[in-house]
């Protein structure tokens, strides 16, 4: 009987260590974070407006940058960044490389089954569509069967396949992707919209022969934070901080000033999260 008792203390105290090393798991990228004094960011220098290099200073620029920085001095800490793409954003992620991604990513269903995420979005968008002016294609539907170029891991892909039928070559980044329209080996390329509609009204000249035809966005979606499974510490802090930047208006005069198109989602936020302050 002695032996049982025994025997039933060690495995109680074998889950309660368990338990607690679970718990410190979950605290660890916030205690890290703390810790050495700065916030490693994984973002996506693709372009305005959300993140480019500023060609006359060589300084990083754009909405994610300035959101990453309000994060990092809300944390107390200072802001590190480092570049990813689309094909390796997510194995950073996951290998440590960085604390968080503010790196183009849309919410969708498949990615939280492998990553958790800060749930107040800091952006809504969707994908537009940049085609050739003589192409004659005017709305979604008209890709059906033709060959359509995305980023690779684009949450634009499943649509363009599943509801419009097209054939969609996905490029390593944003860049190739729209070389490859100019090439001919697509007849479109699809990325957010914000980005490509920035990118046709900034370089008139390279794209006069080009422009986004369709009326409406590729399934606009909830841009948010991605962080590691599990981390609920450094989850819940940095959705406070988003929270603060939308409620102080904060995100609206990044947005602002970073020229995105389409404001809308952020003007609601500030006003709902304002008035519940």
């Amino acid at each position: 009987m002695m032996l049982r008792k025994k025997l039933a203390l060690t495995v109680l105290g074998l889950a309660l260590s368990g338990l607690t090393a679970t718990s410190a798991f979950a605290d660890a990228t916030l205690d890290r974070i703390k810790g050495r004094g700065a916030l490693t960011v994984g973002v996506i220098l693709s372009g305005a407006p959300f993140g480019y290099i500023d060609p006359k200073t060589q300084a990083e620029k754009g909405y994610n940058i300035d959101i990453a920085k309000a994060l990092a001095e809300d944390l107390g800490v200072k802001l590190e960044t480092v570049t990813v793409t689309p094909p390796n954003r997510v194995q950073f992620l996951q290998q440590g490389k960085v604390d968080i991604l503010i790196a183009n990513m849309q919410y969708t269903d498949e990615r939280a089954k492998i990553l958790d995420y800060v749930p107040t979005p800091y952006d809504r968008s969707g994908g537009a569509a940049v085609v050739r002016k003589d192409s004659g294609l005017k709305d979604w539907s008209d890709l059906k069967g033709k060959p359509v170029c995305v980023s690779q891991g684009s949450n634009f892909t499943q649509p363009l396949i599943e509801q419009y039928g097209a054939i969609v070559k996905a490029l390593p980044s944003q860049p190739e992707s729209l070389l490859a329209l100019q090439g001919g080996n697509c007849v479109a390329a699809v990325h957010v919209g914000a980005t490509v509609g920035l990118l046709l009204e900034d370089r008139p000249e390279e794209w006069k022969d080009y422009a986004i035809p369709f009326p409406t966005e590729l399934i606009p979606s909830d841009s948010v934070i991605w962080l590691r499974k599990g981390e609920k510490d450094t989850q819940t802090a940095l959705d406070n901080a988003v929270k603060k930047l939308h409620a102080d208006g904060k995100l609206l005069e990044f947005a602002k000033a970073n020229r995105l198109l389409n404001t809308t989602y952020l003007e609601e936020e500030h006003k709902a999260l304002s008035a519940s302050k």
